[in-house]
């Protein structure tokens, strides 16, 4: 591996290798207004969710790399205390990338952009119309990350109020992420957008505690057919199969032709291998486990 220290590189550099290696960043298009109440719109990558009571979402509208300059977003949470966070969708990507252009100060980005402005319940601050899910938000805290080009400056926002489009909620009342079509920031031009055929599920083991991957056998942490997510799936089970559902499972015809077609107790393995392979890209890690075991019934 080639290792790098940031701080020795040209800042333009190092921002560059980090916004490329730490991804898909979510975007805040943030909305804000300045003391004379003129709206200012920009999105921000450098951005997420820290807390759920109280609800804290967090962003950072850095310092400039090219020229060291704040910006507007920032002078505007600094007076006010107010902030509108507004998610980005696929359907309003373009809208959002043009109103990230260096407009001069007072020139309404939302106009720029051809969005729509709508009133906040609580805040000074303009919501997107567009947007499916809003975030009204009075600001905390800001914490300067330092004085060069590049340097964050962490705005800490509490959510007072949350607005959710009734299209992207599912039938419990809740926001459902595979409704949102939500987009995020990589490096450089490049984004992602996690659509239901993008997204993907991983049960989180809160109620169960995993056997771990230190305890799978050698001959099956070791294979050549499985990867790290194999192992994983694998370590995750509270238990293995016992012998007599072992036997039961071996009575299969797929386990059957594999102990018939091979040669030797090695290339029996290989294949018991491979089907397991098999069952854990769709999942099946218990009968997965089952052909990994049934080398034990042939001895190998």
């Amino acid at each position: 591996m080639k290792s790098f220290d940031l701080n020795e590189l040209p800042s333009k550099e190092a921002h560059g290798h980090l916004l490329a290696a730490v991804g898909p960043r979510p975007i805040a298009f943030a909305s804000t207004v300045d003391q004379d109440g003129k709206p200012n719109l920009s999105p921000f990558s450098f951005f997420n969710v820290f807390g759920s009571n109280p609800p804290i979402l967090v962003f950072s509208p850095s310092r400039r790399v090219r020229n060291n300059t704040t910006k507007d977003t920032l002078h505007n949470a600094q007076a006010t205390k107010e902030v509108v966070i507004n998610v980005v969708n696929f359907d309003l990507v373009q809208q959002m990338s043009l109103a990230s252009t260096e407009y001069a100060t007072g020139v309404d980005e939302f106009k720029k952009a051809g969005l729509t402005p709508i009133e906040s319940d609580i805040v000074k601050p303009f919501r997107v119309k567009e947007s499916p899910v809003q975030f009204e938000c009075k600001v905390n805290e800001i914490i300067s990350l330092g004085e060069n080009g590049g340097a964050g400056n962490m705005i800490i926002c509490e959510v007072l109020r949350m607005h959710v489009d009734e299209s992207v909620l599912n039938e419990a009342g809740l926001t459902d992420s595979t409704k949102l079509d939500l987009v995020a920031r990589m490096g450089a031009n490049w984004y992602c957008r996690a659509n239901h055929e993008s997204m993907f599920e991983v049960e989180k083991p809160l109620a169960t505690l995993g056997i771990g991957v230190d305890q799978i056998p050698d001959r099956i942490r070791k294979s050549i057919f499985l990867d790290g997510n194999d192992l994983g799936k694998l370590g995750n089970v509270e238990r293995l199969p016992n012998d007599a559902e072992l036997e039961e499972f071996a009575k299969g015809s797929r386990i059957r032709s594999i102990f018939e077609e091979s040669d030797n107790g090695m290339e029996a393995r290989e294949l018991l291998h491979q089907y397991a392979k098999e069952l854990l890209n769709i999942n099946e890690v218990s009968e997965a486990w089952k052909a990994l075991l049934c080398d034990k019934l042939n001895r190998v």
